[in-house]
């Protein structure tokens, strides 16, 4: 149920959402957290800085030496999905269109991370606009989530908005970014907001969707493509796929450096694949951002 073309069948985004993770996590142990908290789990020796109330008295008149009793505790903390819905999101392979696998990835995720005690929240980038939907845990709050990610009609150009720094507004605490783009950009936008976020100290994902069809330059008999946000087109040569894909290569390596120089974990992801890869690195980076 995780493949994108099964889940354009799925018309109500809640409903899609929980079939994915319920899918998703059939026989998934998740990890917990080791702390102080109300189950015990085990013991450990004392380091000089431990929390001297976790102390165990019982064990240290048995043994004569300092044990802090640890137990399993889930920690929470807010996530935001950021989405690009310029016009480049509109791009189709094989009838999935980015901004619809966005959708998927965005709502499987938003609805893992409130079943996880998580807040949630919804940005979106449209031309030099920011909707903002805040951060909360509520189950109501995720559904409005839903609802107003449904809305998201892919338009315009992506521009960072002056305010983009109400994305953190008032947290207080780090936090976990999930952005979600097709790294469309014609003055290194996208870059730049990257720059601001990462040096803001949070935690910052980036999925890269690609289409199977700009990956392998294949589109058919098709000779001429137009660019969806300038409208601008240019002749296509099939004679050149090895050049572009080089090319290709490069760009893409590019950027991955670049935003491991970050500190931000960067994954290209084809819209024809299955939503397994991306519900992973999000539980691995989710339990590497415990704070």
């Amino acid at each position: 149920m995780l493949d994108p073309k099964v889940l354009m069948t799925i018309k109500d985004l809640p409903l899609l959402a929980r079939t994915v993770i319920d899918g998703f996590m059939n026989g998934f142990n998740k990890s917990k957290v080791k702390g102080p908290g109300l189950e015990f789990s085990q013991y450990r020796s004392y380091q000089p800085g431990d929390d001297l109330r976790w102390l165990d008295w019982r064990m240290f008149a048995r043994s004569d030496r300092y044990y802090i009793r640890e137990s399993e505790i889930e920690t929470s903390i807010s996530v935001r999905f950021l989405i690009d819905a310029s016009a480049s999101m509109n791009h189709d392979d094989n009838r999935i269109r980015k901004i619809d696998y966005a959708r998927f990835l965005a709502a499987s995720l938003a609805y893992l991370a409130n079943l996880q005690g998580d807040s949630v929240g919804l940005y979106v980038f449209q031309d030099d606009r920011l909707f903002s939907l805040a951060s909360k845990p509520d189950p109501q709050h995720l559904q409005r989530l839903f609802y107003h990610l449904q809305q998201v009609n892919p338009a315009g150009t992506f521009t960072q908005p002056v305010h983009y720094k109400e994305l953190f507004a008032g947290a207080g605490r780090k936090e976990l970014l999930v952005f979600i783009t097709d790294m469309y950009q014609a003055e290194g936008e996208i870059s730049k907001l990257l720059d601001s976020l990462s040096a803001l100290k949070h935690e910052v994902i980036v999925f890269h969707l690609m289409g199977k069809n700009e990956i392998d330059f294949d589109f058919g008999a098709y000779s001429t493509l137009e660019d969806l946000e300038t409208g601008k087109t240019i002749e296509i040569n099939t004679q050149q796929a090895s050049t572009y894909q080089e090319k290709l290569k490069s760009h893409l390596d590019n950027i991955r450096m670049q935003l491991l120089g970050k500190h931000v974990f960067y994954r290209t992801i084809e819209t024809s694949q299955p939503l397994d890869t991306a519900l992973r690195d999000f539980l691995v980076q989710r339990n590497k951002g415990r704070f």
